[in-house]
């Protein structure tokens, strides 16, 4: 949420249009404190934030990528990831992660920013496709 990060800029730089599922707009506000606290912003400046986001991610509902739940379980050792993997194998993409537990399942490519350049087999073009 901090507009200043690294992973902020990332993404507003980037023009490609980010997945999630929809369950991550009801965590945003479980642990809306720790966004605040953690970010720095006033609760106008979050929602103004929260507001950018929506309109770059498409969230998907949970029926929208259930059917690759179980393909996703068997490669994951998180059950965390579980929902991420599964709407990945689902829309055909990339995960965006700094969790470096994502990188050792071989189902989908993760990419991730760590102080300021991107790591893992990954080239910010595949990004783009």
């Amino acid at each position: 949420m901090n507009p200043h990060s690294a992973n902020s800029y990332i993404f507003d730089f980037l023009k490609i249009k980010f997945f999630a599922p929809e369950f991550i707009l009801s965590e945003l506000n479980e642990h809306k404190s720790e966004c605040l606290r953690k970010s720095r912003l006033s609760e106008q400046e979050f929602e103004m934030r929260l507001n950018e986001l929506k309109e770059r991610i498409k969230f998907f509902k949970f029926l929208e990528y259930k059917i690759f739940l179980r393909k996703a379980k068997d490669f994951s050792k998180d059950p965390d990831d579980i929902d991420f993997l599964a709407l990945a194998l689902s829309t055909k993409s990339l995960i965006w992660s700094n969790d470096s537990h994502l990188k050792q399942q071989s189902l989908i490519r993760v990419f991730a920013l760590f102080s300021g350049t991107f790591s893992g087999n990954f080239k910010l073009n595949d990004a783009m496709k």
